[in-house]
């Protein structure tokens, strides 16, 4: 959703159950699906735990995958505790994965072009990360901290860098208010 600043810090959730559970996750899970990096290039150089995932336009279909099972018991009460504070209840959380943005690599600078994105609140909760990381939209420079939620513009053009020697893990969520789904 294009916002009329490029980053709105929502604030503080109680992440730590969450955190512990994606640091215990294994390669094999956070390999087993290809969804992103195969579908978007600038996904290329990081991995992903995928929960939930939508489909069509603008007839939505939305599928869980694999990291349901494992990870919905931890990541649903940080995502109602957000949408509780910040937005209308009466709404569909239309994907939700983790990504983790492998040391020393980069998301190469674009924006999100799917049309479900023009209607969606895009949320952020770094689950790891560490004050060499920089998200640059909208050609300003961000440090986002970890168990702080973030709605990020993302019609604007936006990358990351990650140059440090630890991995980057975030919970990425798109929330529609009053969406339609099948």
């Amino acid at each position: 959703m294009k916002l009329d600043v490029p980053l709105k810090t929502l604030g503080p959730v109680d992440h730590l159950a969450l955190k512990n559970a994606v640091a215990a996750a294994t390669q094999q899970e956070w390999l087993e699906e290809q969804l992103r990096q195969k579908s978007f290039d600038v996904h290329a150089k990081t991995h992903s735990i995928i929960m939930l995932f939508v489909e069509g336009w603008p007839e939505m279909t939305i599928s869980r995958h694999s990291g349901w099972n494992t990870y919905s018991r931890y990541a649903l009460p940080v995502m109602q505790e957000i949408i509780r504070k910040h937005y209308s209840i009466h709404g569909t959380i239309i994907r939700a994965v983790f990504a983790k943005l492998l040391a020393g690599m980069s998301i190469d600078e674009h924006f999100d072009d799917h049309p479900t994105f023009s209607i969606g609140h895009r949320i952020h909760v770094p689950l790891v990360t560490n004050d060499e990381v920089d998200f640059v939209i909208a050609g300003e420079h961000f440090n986002l901290k970890e168990g702080i939620a973030y709605e990020v513009s993302n019609l604007d053009f936006h990358y990351v860098a990650n140059p440090s020697h630890q991995d980057r893990v975030h919970m990425i969520f798109d929330y529609v208010e009053d969406a339609p789904a099948s």
